[in-house]
Formats: C-alpha cells, structure tokens, sequence
C-alpha cells in the first residue's frame, strides 16, 4: 500500500494592516458592483478571518465613506442597474424591493427608485413569455395548472391583480396592450399635475 502523503498546513495568514486593507476593499470594488453595506460586511468579514494589526480600530467605517464620496460606491447606482436588470428578467416590484433591502440600500432610495406601473406590466410579460404562463403558453390550462402559474408569478413579486389580468388576457396581442395601457395611465396622471 501506498503511503499518503503528509499534507502540509497552510500557514496562518497574516493579520491585515491598513494599506491591505485598502487594497482588499479597492479590489472588492473593481471587481463586483457593491454598495456601501456589502463593502463594509466583505472587509468585516475578512477582518474576522485574518485579525487586524494596525493600531486601534480597523478603520472599516472611514473606508466605506471615503469610497462612497470619490464614487468608487454608489448606493444609487447600483440600485438602478440592479433593478432594471430584475425587472427585465421578470420579477415583480416586491422581488426587486426585496433583493435591494438584502444588499443595504436604504428603504427612503428604494422607494424613489420604485419600478412605474408601466415597468412592473412589462415585467410580469415578461416572465410570463419566459415561463409561457396565460396567452404565451397552451390554450387549455387546468385549475391545477392556472394555480401553478399563479403561484409562480406571485413568487417572482408581482400583484394578484396584475396576474389576474395576464391570465385573463386571451391572446399575446391584447397582453401586450394590457402592459401597455399602464403607460396611458400614467400620462394622464403626469398631465393632471
């Protein structure tokens, strides 16, 4: 029989000190788009597996703000990228609330950000043309199948009411114009004011 090898262990690594800490934060940014929240939990975390040797307090705060003022991080930004690129795969407002809440971007820039109606029908087309759910799918639909389909819309974040009316659309043409009757509203309303 064949000795096994004896696995070497990898040595501790060293703990950060300030500039490491710049470049990890600065490489984090180059690489991903961020926010100032998963910024401050990435350089936490690494903190937390290699251990801090500059004096006081890891600096982490002061990082995360100076970053934000040159730009390097824009809450903003990544807010509107990540919410169009949801809504454009097909998920609804509350999905896209959801998703921007777990990445830290505050309730108050979520809100102003918030996908129009029109966006939101254009949404649920489409997931339902990706999915063939109502008009974009088989003609004869069961119960059971109309349930599964609701059920899914209502998962990816859309409304009962705008799923109801997808489903209720017979043909590809009149869901189009349904989705696009938002848009009409809309007007009216900017009108008004």
């Amino acid at each position: 029989m064949k000795p096994t090898p004896k696995h070497r262990e990898r040595p501790a690594p060293r703990p950060l000190e300030p500039a490491r800490l710049e470049e990890l934060a600065l490489g984090y940014v180059a690489r991903f788009g961020t926010t100032q929240a998963k910024l401050r939990a990435y350089l936490k975390r690494k903190l937390f597996e290699r251990g801090w040797a500059g004096e006081g307090e890891p600096p982490v705060d002061a990082l995360v703000e100076r970053f934000a003022a040159t730009g390097y991080v824009d809450d903003a930004a990544y807010a509107r990228a990540r919410s169009g690129s949801l809504l454009r795969r097909g998920y609804g407002r509350r999905r896209v609330d959801q998703a921007l809440g777990a990445a830290g971007i505050d309730g108050a820039l979520r809100e102003a950000i918030a996908p129009a109606v029109t966006a939101q029908r254009r949404a649920a087309l489409a997931l339902a043309r990706k999915r063939r759910i109502g008009p974009f799918g088989d003609p004869p639909v069961d119960r059971k199948a109309r349930e599964k389909q609701v059920a899914a819309m209502l998962r990816a974040g859309h409304p009962l009411d705008s799923i109801r009316a997808l489903l209720a659309a017979p043909t590809v043409d009149e869901a189009e114009a349904w989705a696009e009757s938002a848009a009409d509203d809309e007007q009216m309303l900017e009108e008004d004011e």
